[in-house]
């Protein structure tokens, strides 16, 4: 009897637990980035970058693709996006945590989203 706890145990803690919630921060990340109106959760990452998926992309910024191999380090790009005046002074781009225009959870589910391009 034993035994078959311990397997079933080892068997549960193997499963992955995520997925789901990454999914839905996924989904939530990209209605963010894709978000071009409203108050809360506009990204609008579209006004400058082609996205795929992304209707009207800009071409002011570079197209958002391969993130993972451009960014490794996943809090460099949480960086990027919280405060770009910190790698380029004169960045175009705006400092979507610095100046409030994102939550900290917001930026944590756009970096889940662009990590999936």
């Amino acid at each position: 009897m034993r035994t078959i706890i311990y397997s079933l145990l080892s068997i549960f803690l193997l499963l992955p637990v995520t997925p789901v919630v990454y999914a839905d921060s996924v989904a939530e990340g990209n209605e963010i980035a894709f978000k071009r109106k409203g108050k809360a959760g506009v990204g609008n990452c579209l006004a400058c970058h082609a996205i795929a998926g992304g209707n009207a992309p800009g071409n002011m910024g570079p197209p958002l693709v391969s993130i993972k191999a451009r960014f490794p380090n996943r809090d460099d790009l949480r960086q990027r996006l919280y405060d770009p005046t910190q790698f380029n002074p004169i960045s175009a781009m705006p400092p979507f945590g610095k100046h409030g225009i994102l939550t900290e959870a917001e930026i944590e589910k756009v970096v889940d989203f662009l990590y999936t391009l």
